[in-house]
């Protein structure tokens, strides 16, 4: 009785800690770097991450200014992903991918791991939201979300956001 006690203890634990970091992640939103390749290139100091992991980071285009909205849910996405890949993946190595072009937003979050489950793929985890809410945010923001995985080959998530979404409109006062 005192092993099954002392795991729900610990649960409700786990859970009340995720759900104060949710509640900070809300308070601080504004407080996030600006640029998104810093912001989710820190993701990795936040957790112990074995050294052993290899993340690179790579940009590709003339990184433009975002819609603050727009920012705010790239972000979480890219977030969510990432957090899942250091947490979940078992993988030796992690890809973050951002390319601007006059067109379009890609991002790509790749992993070597151990994939996710077709069906918590599909359907997701019961008392879990995190491919949902990715899903969600990137319907919101017009974005298109993929996410394609194998348990041999690892996982990828892809998200596309068209220019007309993301570029902050400038608007011009001349006469």
């Amino acid at each position: 009785m005192k092993p099954k006690l002392d795991r729900i203890l610990e649960l409700m634990d786990q859970g009340t800690e995720e759900a104060r970091k949710a509640i900070q992640n809300l308070r601080t939103e504004d407080s996030r770097s600006l640029d998104l390749v810093v912001a989710l290139s820190g993701i990795r100091q936040e957790f112990a991450v074995p050294p052993d992991i290899d993340f690179r980071v790579s940009v590709t285009g003339q990184q433009q200014p975002l819609q603050p909205r727009i920012h705010q849910e790239i972000y979480r996405i890219g977030r969510e992903a990432l957090v899942n890949a250091f947490r979940h993946s078992g993988a030796g190595r992690i890809d973050f991918e951002l390319e601007f072009t006059d067109s379009e937003l890609h991002m790509w979050i790749r992993d070597n791991g151990r994939g996710i489950d077709p069906q918590v793929l599909r359907l997701g985890r019961e008392g879990h939201w995190g491919l949902a809410g990715m899903r969600e945010r990137a319907t919101r923001i017009g974005g298109l979300l993929t996410i394609t995985s194998d348990s041999t080959a690892g996982t990828e998530i892809q998200l596309c956001v068209p220019g007309d979404a993301f570029q902050v409109q400038t608007t011009d006062h001349g006469a």
